[in-house]
């Protein structure tokens, strides 16, 4: 029981990234830009996605969902992280740390599944384009969406269940800049080893799966690909090119995690950052940035602006 008769630990304390001041300064700079980058850019998504009606299909609904998952990870530890750059004795309090696990494994949870829904996307579009629109009408990505945040938030609970429930009671310095499942679970003061497995399980079954799902869609798009002529073929290798790069950034450094989830080395915690700080900013560079309509769509949208400010 977690409550029992031993002093429980009210919070947490977070070892951060560095303890040198310079350090620290460097990285508070090099992370603010990033932070506001994939806000910004994420939110630019979601803004020109509604304003454009030539974006009113299924690939780009789902697109400004995933902008919507990445603005709520986006914010779920940064900015907390970036105040504490500032502070000597970086703490978050028992709850704080519960709703930051929470948090990250729903949003995780939920963008997984979004991903794998994108994938099917993609492979009805470029395998069954005579059914695409039948197939991938407004209701299934409605339902595909609300199937994504489902399991994140199932997910998260499964996690959450056990760990708030843990005994902690001496122990509470965690060695990242966030409440870290693995690295809050072993601070338990009980035999762990369950409860290691049970995570490793949980998430890494929910990640290979996923990921494993969206390579097989992708092996099959391109064989199909290869048999399209040759503008239709260089179209659709453009996008499955960007789908695989953001899949396996996103899904390396996860399933990586969850393959040696308690035995962490330093270059660990440089990864944590990649995943919660940087992946964040993945959907505005490579999906949008390198996608046409959305970058004509851009343009009519700043046109759209600057002739009404002349007016």
């Amino acid at each position: 029981m977690a409550h029992s008769n031993e002093s429980t630990v009210s919070e947490f304390v977070l070892l951060g990234l560095s303890k040198s001041w310079g350090l620290q300064l460097l990285l508070f700079t090099i992370f603010s830009a990033i932070y506001v980058t994939s806000v910004l850019g994420n939110v630019m998504i979601i803004v020109i996605i509604f304003a454009d009606s030539h974006l009113n299909s299924p690939m780009y609904f789902l697109l400004s969902n995933l902008s919507f998952i990445d603005i709520c990870q986006s914010n779920f530890a940064t900015p907390k992280m970036l105040a504490d750059f500032f502070v000597e004795h970086k703490t978050i309090s028992f709850e704080g740390c519960m709703t930051q696990i929470f948090l990250l494994h729903s949003f995780v949870g939920s963008e997984m599944m979004l991903l794998v829904a994108m994938g099917y996307d993609r492979f009805v579009a470029i395998c069954k384009p005579l059914h695409y629109n039948l197939i991938m009408n407004r209701r299934l990505c409605i339902i595909f969406v609300s199937i994504s945040w489902a399991v994140g938030i199932l997910h998260s609970v499964s996690h959450l269940a056990f760990t708030v429930n843990l005994p902690f009671c001496g122990p509470n310095e965690v060695d990242s800049f966030f409440c870290d499942l693995p690295l809050v679970i072993k601070l338990a003061c009980m035999d762990t080893y369950r409860m290691e497995i049970l995570t490793l399980a949980n998430s890494g079954l929910i990640s290979l799966s996923c990921f494993l799902a969206l390579i097989v869609s992708y092996i099959i798009i391109f064989f199909t690909v290869q048999h399209q002529s040759s503008s239709g073929s260089s179209k659709a290798l453009s996008t499955l090119t960007a789908h695989i790069t953001v899949v396996i950034l996103f899904f390396g450094p996860c399933i990586y995690f969850y393959i040696w989830p308690f035995s962490r080395l330093s270059v660990d915690k440089f990864l944590s950052v990649f995943y919660t700080i940087c992946t964040p900013l993945l959907n505005p560079v490579i999906y949008s940035l390198r996608n046409e309509d959305v970058k004509s769509a851009l343009r009519k949208l700043r046109n759209r602006h600057v002739n009404h400010g002349k007016n």
